[in-house]
């Protein structure tokens, strides 16, 4: 494909790419299992217009975002997908509830009261979904007065318990303690009466692997591997013949050769060893290359490996690029993705950042140009 010439630092989004993901994915799901499609933070990075309305024609069942913000953009899209609130609903944005027909995420009893208080006021019934502590520490109501609160959440007329869920903490390393979350929340499964329409959900994207139709979850959490970024190597669906939606690249806009002994980027950060060529390129942390890359990262230019030189600064990053003598000003430079037979994927580039590829891709900013591929246009 020729490179979009038009732009100094962009992102790539192929949307065939993305459109054969969801395909695999849900053919690897079992029969009878729901797809809620995680699209929070700007779809990780992607663009949620373009992914939501790929989404809606792949036929997913429902939508996950972090806030009623998020929620109203799939909403002007479309109405009929139910969207769960995934963070804690505040006071002044729950009549966007009701505004938007959304569901949101209870963990607590005067949250909950709150709630069915708003509904009965306005003569309307909401959905709700209890999220339960398993052992993450973070959202949900502690496992242990679980039960009271799913009793009481029954109770309230103007509520409908539509799901019940939780998240494992650490679904991509730690299987032992996976298990025991798993096990209890099936045990406050096991001791609540559940209707047939309730969702219930605890894997994403990290806990496929364990993930069984036969233990009571009718639903998962799709996010990162969507994107065909699986959330770590083994993950059973990294067999779903996924692959990566996203490409991050910039431009050369300088080259210069320096003697030895030259200090490279604030601080003299790097002390040049040898004569050394080097490029300039077009983008820095102000567009989402971690400052932690400095010294550590590579890029790829003309299918070489090129290691940052120096610290990376706000609008540039200086790269080693005497390998390559027949380099030009305008060469692109690949952050993530593909050059020719070399890649650095985007779980690559975030081990050499020091973070995660969730990270990665949300803190790509918006003064990068997103680029939209579509099957017809490749």
């Amino acid at each position: 494909m020729p490179e979009n010439s038009k732009h100094r630092c962009w992102v790539e989004i192929h949307l065939d790419a993305f459109e054969r993901n969801l395909k695999h994915i849900q053919a690897a799901l079992p029969t009878g299992v729901r797809y809620i499609a995680v699209v929070k933070a700007d779809a990780y990075g992607h663009g949620m217009p373009q992914i939501v309305r790929r989404l809606m024609q792949s036929g997913v069942d429902s939508f996950a975002v972090a806030n009623t913000r998020e929620a109203a953009i799939i909403r002007e899209m479309g109405a009929g997908w139910p969207i769960l609130i995934l963070g804690p609903v505040l006071p002044e944005e729950a009549p966007d509830l009701i505004r938007d027909d959304l569901t949101a995420t209870v963990c607590d009893l005067q949250e909950a009261l709150r709630l069915n208080q708003l509904a009965q006021s306005n003569n309307t019934t909401l959905k709700v979904h209890l999220k339960i502590d398993t052992g993450m520490g973070r959202l949900g109501v502690w496992h242990e007065q679980a039960i009271d609160l799913y009793d009481a959440i029954r109770a309230m007329p103007a509520l409908k318990l539509d799901g019940i869920y939780t998240h494992f903490s650490c679904a991509d390393s730690d299987p032992a303690f996976t298990e025991i979350q798993r096990q209890r929340f099936l045990a406050i499964l096991n001791n609540v009466e559940l209707s047939n329409d309730c969702v219930i959900h605890a894997d994403n994207s990290a806990g496929l692997d364990s993930f069984s139709a036969n233990r009571k979850f009718n639903a998962v959490r799709v996010g990162l591997l969507q994107f065909g970024i699986p959330p770590y190597p083994k993950s059973a669906l990294a067999g779903a013949s996924v692959e990566p939606v996203l490409h991050f690249k910039a431009r050369v806009g300088l080259i210069k050769t320096l003697p030895a002994g030259t200090g490279i980027s604030y601080g003299q950060s790097h002390l040049l060893q040898e004569q050394t060529t080097v490029a300039i390129l077009t983008a820095g942390y102000a567009d989402g290359l971690p400052y932690s890359l400095g010294n550590t990262g590579e890029v790829l230019i003309r299918e070489h490996r090129c290691p940052v030189l120096g610290r990376v600064t706000m609008d540039q990053t200086i790269v080693d690029v005497s390998a390559i003598p027949d380099l030009e000003v305008g060469d692109v430079a690949v952050f993530i993705g593909k050059d020719g037979t070399e890649e650095i994927s985007a779980n690559a580039f975030s081990i050499a950042a020091q973070t995660i590829p969730w990270d990665a891709l949300c803190s790509i900013s918006k003064r990068v140009t997103r680029v939209y591929y579509t099957p017809r246009e490749l």
